[in-house]
């Protein structure tokens, strides 16, 4: 059973960046779509971005030109780079890999940016 591996969150400060990393235990193969997702407290989980292979990329309104999502096949690995980290982006973030038959979620991190 292939898992993904999250790292990278942490406390930033306002206006600081982090980068998340997802890595895949094993191969995978059929794969759509790598995303990322984040759920505040209190909130259901939300998308952040996505990246349509082959290197399509979407992202919600808020993330736009602050976030990037990007990959690396040889390490099995998908990142999302955050810069000018706001107060309101303090969340779990999960990763999610989405084939033609299973999706593959990561076991989150948190991110916390304090007022």
């Amino acid at each position: 059973q292939v898992q993904l591996v999250q790292s990278g969150g942490g406390l930033v400060q306002p206006g600081g960046s982090l980068r998340l990393s997802c890595t895949a235990s094993g191969s995978i193969v059929d794969i759509v779509t790598m995303g990322w997702y984040r759920q505040a407290p209190g909130q259901e989980r939300a998308s952040v971005a996505l990246l349509i292979l082959p290197e399509t990329t979407q992202y919600e309104a808020s993330m736009q030109g602050r976030f990037t999502v990007s990959r690396d096949n040889a390490k099995n690995t998908v990142y999302l780079q955050m810069d000018e980290l706001r107060p309101e982006d303090t969340a779990v973030y999960y990763c999610k890999i989405r084939t033609i038959d299973v999706d593959y979620w990561g076991n989150g991190t948190l991110v916390t940016v304090p007022t």
